[in-house]
């Protein structure tokens, strides 16, 4: 039996067949499409498509961003491992997890709220117009939706994907709430995942290289 073996011929022959699964209309159209399709390649999740939600241009807004060199802020290291530097190198962006920063423990330690807060609470201070990733922590969002609502924070996209029974779905709904205000990419209910969460990035960061006419690496 002949197996495909070579990386961008696999990936090519997937989206092709992710495109079958899903043919016109499929509820999202353009660079919203181009995001459901990289989370379904990277799950292999077909519900995916019904649960995806974008506010309003959230997808555009975030490749623009991503075009002016953005700094993306990522819950886990695992987030920021799933973002390659051949996509956000050539656009002048960078990538930053704080959640094992000395200052976030000792701040999580003395203010008795989680890493996942704190380092938040640190990014905010340092770069509230930044992207955020969140595919893991939901408290990592509510303390996102906090700044927010408070106004300390504006950030150009936020990534809200937090995965799990408690807290996470709740948060997420919440961040719905904001639109209009705030550009989103939600996964509405239980299911994230930091993957899931690179994945919306990995291809918005495509779209921003197609825009400055370079040529994006395993696209």
């Amino acid at each position: 039996m002949d197996y495909l073996t070579e990386p961008q011929e696999i990936e090519r022959r997937s989206m092709e067949i992710i495109d079958g699964l899903f043919p016109e209309p499929r509820g999202h159209k353009g660079l919203d499409w181009l995001v459901v399709r990289r989370m379904v390649h990277t799950s292999a999740d077909l519900e995916m498509p019904s649960l995806v939600r974008f506010s309003p241009g959230a997808a555009l807004a975030g490749a623009k961003a991503l075009s002016q060199g953005a700094l993306i802020y990522t819950d886990t290291m695992m987030a920021l491992s799933g973002i390659p530097t051949r996509r956000l190198g050539p656009l002048g962006c960078e990538v930053r997890c704080l959640i094992g920063d000395p200052q976030v423990a000792r701040a999580a330690h003395e203010n008795g709220v989680t890493r996942s807060m704190a380092a938040v609470d640190v990014a905010v201070q340092t770069a509230p117009e930044a992207i955020f990733v969140i595919g893991n922590a939901p408290t990592a969002l509510l303390r996102l939706i906090e700044h927010m609502r408070a106004g300390r924070a504006a950030p150009a996209l936020v990534v809200g994907m937090p995965v799990g029974f408690v807290n996470a779905a709740e948060s997420k709904a919440l961040l719905v709430e904001t639109a209009g205000v705030t550009p989103f990419i939600v996964i509405e209910g239980r299911k994230g995942g930091s993957a899931l969460a690179a994945s919306c990035i990995n291809a918005l960061a495509n779209q921003a290289m197609a825009d400055k006419g370079l040529s994006p690496e395993g696209a």
